[in-house]
C-alpha cells in the first residue's frame, strides 16, 4: 500500500492541532485539485509496517493530544477504503475523545454501505468534489462552495 503523506502538527486541515494523513490515489481527478501529487495510485511512498503506531504516537507526542484528519487522494475510493477504515478504527480506539475529520469527493447521500461504515469513526465529514468554478479561498475547511461540512449527530 502507498500513502501521500503524514503531517504530525497540522494547523490547517481540521481544528486545533491535528495529525493529518493523506492517502494516495483518487478517481475524481477534479480540475484544479489542491493535492495533484496524491492523484496517481502508484505515486506517494510505501506505507511503513508500523504506520498505525506512528500515527497513534504522533497524536499524543510531547504531551499534546491532537485531533486527526484523513485527506487524499480519495480516502473512500475502493483502492483506499480498507486502509482508511484500519487507520480510523485504530485512532478511534486509542483516542475516543478526539475529533476526527475526513475529506471526500463523494457526497454523503451517494456513499455505498461499505463507504458509509467510516462514518461511525469520524466526527466531521467534508464532502463533495472540488469544483474550480466554485473555488472560494475564504471557506473554512473547503475549497469550493459546493462542499459541505457535516457533523456527527447533526448531519449523519
Amino acid at each position: 500500500m502507498r500513502y501521500a503523506g503524514l503531517e504530525k502538527n497540522d494547523f490547517i486541515n481540521g481544528e486545533g492541532v491535528c495529525v493529518s494523513f493523506w492517502v494516495q490515489g483518487c478517481p475524481h481527478r477534479c480540475l484544479g485539485c489542491h493535492n495533484p501529487e496524491a492523484l496517481d495510485y502508484g505515486g506517494g511512498q510505501p506505507l511503513p509496517n508500523d504506520y498505525r503506531g506512528q500515527i497513534i504516537k504522533a497524536i499524543s507526542a510531547n504531551g499534546i493530544t491532537r485531533n486527526f484528519s484523513v485527506l487524499g487522494g480519495e480516502p473512500l475510493c475502493s483502492n483506499n477504503l480498507k486502509l482508511t477504515k484500519e487507520v480510523l478504527s485504530a485512532v478511534r480506539i486509542a483516542y475516543p475523545q478526539i475529533k476526527i475529520f475526513l475529506w471526500t469527493g463523494y457526497v454523503i447521500e451517494e456513499l455505498n454501505l461499505e463507504q458509509a461504515e467510516v462514518l461511525k469513526y469520524i466526527d466531521v465529514l467534508i464532502d463533495g468534489p472540488f469544483i474550480q468554478e466554485l473555488r472560494d479561498t475564504t471557506l473554512k475547511l473547503r475549497g469550493s462552495s459546493n462542499q459541505r461540512i457535516l457533523k456527527k449527530g447533526i448531519d449523519f
